[in-house]
């Protein structure tokens, strides 16, 4: 006769469960790894380089005289370091990945095959226009599904991230009110307390101060109080659209009438445009200006701090600010308005060096066109189908922050159901690690204390659904039975077990340094 762990595996009833340390810090295959720099490939290269034809007498006095201060890695020690190392993180490709607010939907293999098609992957931002008509036909195609899917008038595709997006959107509104002079007395933003924190963040660094909107106790925007700080000294709010508590804001046409009588304009954040692609548009809200996450709604990896992409969709009023560069099509082809030309001469002027993300921009069209418009429909409905199944199946044993009513793309859980067990929110996340999840959003929205934020997006099955639950369920039941040392301790199956974070923190190590008396390069 055997039992079922917490797992749900099989055990003998006498199994000892108690694992000793391994001698190499290998366990089973995961490999133990050290920093690249730790090797012993000091003193060799991993490729064989040609002989310089010059001495670098050129140079003069910027001549190398130290070593470089870089390891030398053969192919295969190369390959392993860098396979070891993908081990020891979650991924999308592994299993679900629920970060509330991220949207972290799988990457289709398909739009990384376009991408890397060579009239993609090979072409220059300075290649004369005639060579890579193919290129702006595609950013032309990519911002007509932008514009149709928001029921907005244009688009800028060049912001780099959803952040860099804001600032686009900010600095279009600055640029409005510039041209009608209003610009010296409009000098707040309106911003929820429920934003992502890049809003109030951009909206300061455009130079706007920050005022603060109330939430309502079933976590909209509180109309009244939004009401009482709109003036003639408020330039825009910020409002996201589903919200960060995963819910859809009911007033949003009155906040939206409310904002264009007091002459301010209306920022969307649409970080979270998954949860209503194909279903509502965008400017039918009354809507100004709203950044689109390609990696959230349309399926591209994300930036990471590197290539990712944000367009901006903008209103009729807003139009003529847009940033430089666009693509337009006539009688001789496909080419880019540039902010020196007559046709851009209101653009409040450039964001980057170039066109964009030439990448993110195959990616994302790859997505809508392989999908159509009843397809990104039902993303979006798909969307919030699972996060309303996980936010019921949890909702017996986990405290919901709303719980009434439907959510949207994400189910938002608050710590009500762990006092009392000397468990936190921190800890209940560190033990799902041990059992193969990547933790929720924690903490966050700000609004809600302990927060414990699950988007599990269109993309989970629902027997991936059920796997995830099923973990859930068991580790919130050990929670409420006062096991606590499964969670003080965790993760104790994880390749690092838990930080100090509060001196990580405080005194964190930026910079390898070689041990002392290593002979190896600093």
């Amino acid at each position: 006769m055997s039992t079922m762990n917490t797992v749900g595996r099989p055990t003998a009833p006498n199994q000892v469960q108690t694992k000793p340390a391994t001698l190499t810090g290998g366990r089973g295959l995961l490999q133990n790894e050290a920093l690249i720099f730790e090797g012993d490939g000091w003193g060799k290269t991993g490729v064989d380089l040609p002989e310089p034809k010059t001495d670098g007498s050129d140079l003069g006095d910027l001549v190398r005289k130290d070593p470089i201060g870089l390891p030398g890695l053969s192919e295969p020690e190369t390959m392993r370091h860098y396979v070891r190392l993908s081990q020891k993180n979650h991924a999308i490709d592994l299993a679900i990945y629920p970060l509330g607010s991220c949207t972290m939907k799988h990457n289709p293999r398909l739009n990384e095959k376009m991408a890397r098609l060579p009239g993609f992957s090979d072409i220059h931002p300075l290649q004369p226009i005639s060579t890579v008509q193919g290129a702006l036909e595609l950013m032309d195609t990519l911002a007509h599904w932008l514009k149709t899917l928001t029921g907005m008038p244009a688009v800028a595709l060049s912001p780099k991230a959803g952040a860099h997006g804001e600032l686009c959107g900010l600095m279009a509104i600055r640029a409005a009110h510039e041209a009608s002079g209003q610009h010296e007395k409009r000098r707040k933003v309106l911003v929820p307390t429920s934003a992502h924190g890049t809003n109030p963040a951009t909206a300061a660094f455009v130079g706007y101060s920050v005022v603060e909107v109330a939430q309502t106790e079933d976590g909209r925007v509180d109309v009244a109080d939004l009401a009482s700080k709109l003036g003639d000294d408020v330039a825009a709010i910020m409002v996201t659209n589903p919200n960060t508590c995963g819910l859809f804001e009911r007033d949003i046409l009155e906040i939206s009438r409310l904002t264009h009588e007091a002459g301010a304009y209306f920022y969307c954040d649409g970080a979270n445009f998954n949860a209503i692609v194909g279903r509502v548009r965008p400017g039918d809200l009354g809507v100004d200006a709203m950044h689109i996450n390609l990696h959230k709604t349309f399926s591209t990896p994300h930036g990471g701090g590197g290539p990712g992409a944000g367009p901006v969709v903008l209103s009729e009023a807003l139009a003529p600010f847009a940033p430089a560069p666009w693509v337009v099509h006539d009688d001789g082809g496909y080419r880019l308005i540039e902010r020196e030309e007559d046709e851009a001469e209101q653009a409040f002027g450039r964001l980057c060096a170039f066109q964009g993300q030439m990448g993110m921009y195959t990616r994302a069209l790859s997505y809508m066109m392989s999908h159509g418009a009843d397809g990104l429909r039902q993303v979006a409905e798909d969307a919030v189908l699972n996060a309303n199944y996980i936010k019921a199946r949890l909702g017996d044993l986990m405290s919901a922050a709303f719980p009434e009513g439907p959510c949207m793309h994400e189910a938002l859980f608050d710590d009500e159901w762990l006092k009392g067990t000397d468990i936190t929110t921190l800890d209940f996340a560190k033990a799902m690690i041990d059992e193969g999840f990547h933790p929720m959003t924690m903490y966050f929205p700000l609004v809600v204390h302990g927060a414990m934020l699950i988007e599990p997006t269109e993309t989970e099955s629902k027997a991936e659904l059920d796997r995830f639950i099923e973990a859930m369920r068991a580790l919130a039941e050990a929670a409420k039975a006062g096991d606590v040392d499964r969670f003080k301790g965790a993760p104790f199956h994880a390749p690092l077990k838990r930080l100090d974070e509060t001196r990580a923190a405080r005194s964190p190590v930026l910079r390898w340094t070689a041990p002392e008396g290593s002979n190896k390069a600093a």
